[in-house]
């Protein structure tokens, strides 16, 4: 969430840096309605003033001798009475401008950072490296993932609509272990990084989903259970920043790593058509995500930090991949600058997103009210939050499938996973 107070004081540059996301944003109603907030708040502050007045003024008159029911302390009962039924008129249209306010802020997106590049869309995203073209395959006929998977016995997509619809998928056998291989891989990697492990819920209320901003701009995305205020996850950055909600930490804690594996829940909406066969765009996933609060004099290294984390996973795999800095018109509502990791998938011939890594600086702390608090300083400040894939299970399990095909038809397993699977080859 924007800070109102930045949207007030520099409306100018707010609306720039909005803009520069490619979509139109009108502040005018959110600083109509601010103005008018402020003026009701100052009018009941002075009658609260008054009133407060008032009410040592009758004891003190009373003190020095004047009759409780004299004209003048009758008069004055009467004038506190008047404060005390305006000011109740006045807190119900205060607190619905409030509301009005607080609804129309919820739909901003966050201010890309000035370091992130401007463009319209993902055409300008920038890309900064590449890493492992060594590893691209070089056998021709490369076949996909699925293809090859479903041929080997490890998935079924017919099975798994039956049970629940289109988009879903079953893993059997050397599948679901190849899965749950790369689970634990990745978790014991990133725990060795310094990130603390959860297993958050995978149900959440309508509070954790609008303070990371999922709500309540993409609720058509969500899955919502009916009966009840609950709301499967789409991801686990929703859950584990919304471990700190409504809290203040301590200073000396930041910054807090977590990483969390969980079942991921998206609709995809507007997505059909694309993507409607194999691992890439499913409506349940599996992924490890990776969370951090941090001090906000350094959650741009942070990030950096974090990219390195997701990019260690991919490394110690051998796929290729490359980094794409993401432009104004192609970040994600809640981010104030984020890096793309994307692998490399032979059987299509393209580089696909398997990780994306944000700053969402005090967007979502604002959202969230998650402060910190400095030893010896007054007041409190927000944190910044920052999460990213490292890794999407299924993306992942796509590029091994692929860039470790080999002609006869066989899947070389990558040398890390040989541990968890206890072969070398499916």
């Amino acid at each position: 969430m924007l800070d109102i107070k930045q949207i007030r004081e520099n409306p100018e540059l707010v609306q720039q840096r909005l803009t520069s996301r490619g979509d139109k944003y009108d502040l005018q109603p959110i600083l109509a309605l601010n103005q008018k907030q402020r003026e009701l708040e100052a009018t009941r502050n002075q009658l609260q003033a008054r009133g407060n007045e008032i009410a040592s003024q009758i004891p003190q008159k009373i003190k020095a001798g004047a009759d409780p029911k004299s004209v003048e302390i009758e008069a004055l009962r009467d004038e506190g009475k008047a404060m005390k039924a305006k000011i109740s008129e006045l807190e119900p249209q205060e607190k619905e401008l409030k509301e009005q306010i607080q609804e129309l802020v919820l739909a901003l997106p966050n201010l890309p950072s000035e370091s992130t590049p401007l463009g319209r869309g993902e055409e300008e995203n920038v890309e900064i490296r590449k890493w492992g073209d060594e590893y691209i395959p070089q056998n021709a006929g490369i076949i996909p993932h699925w293809e090859i998977a479903e041929k080997m016995g490890i998935l079924n997509v017919e099975r798994a609509v039956k049970v629940a619809q289109s988009r879903f998928i079953t893993l059997i056998g050397a599948g679901a272990a190849l899965e749950r291989a790369l689970i634990q891989f990745m978790l014991n990697t990133q725990i060795a990084a310094g990130y603390v492990e959860v297993i958050p819920p995978i149900l959440v209320n309508t509070d954790s989903l609008t303070a990371t901003g999922q709500l309540p701009k993409f609720a058509e995305e969500s899955f919502k259970c009916a009966a009840d205020d609950l709301w499967l996850i789409p991801t686990a950055e929703v859950p584990v920043t919304n471990l700190y909600r409504g809290e203040i930490l301590s200073a000396e804690d930041l910054p807090i790593y977590h990483c969390a594996y969980t079942p991921c829940f998206r609709r995809e909406a507007g997505s059909y058509g694309r993507d409607m066969r194999g691992l890439i765009r499913l409506h349940q996933f599996n992924k490890v995500e990776l969370v951090k609060f941090v001090h906000p004099n350094s959650s741009f290294e942070e990030l950096e930090k974090l990219v390195g984390n997701a990019e260690a996973i991919l490394q110690a795999l051998k796929l290729p991949y490359r980094v794409i800095e993401l432009c104004t018109g192609d970040l994600g509502f809640g981010s104030t600058k984020t890096y793309d990791l994307e692998v490399w998938l032979p059987s299509s011939g393209k580089y696909r997103e398997i990780s994306s890594c944000s700053n969402c600086g005090d967007f979502q702390a604002r959202r969230a009210d998650i402060r910190f608090k400095e030893s010896g300083k007054k007041g409190t400040q927000f944190v910044h939050t920052l999460n990213g894939s490292g890794l999407a299970i299924g993306r992942t399990m796509a590029a091994v499938l692929e860039n470790y095909q080999q002609a006869d038809g066989t899947i070389r397993i990558p040398e890390v996973l040989q541990p968890f699977m206890g072969r070398e080859v499916l």
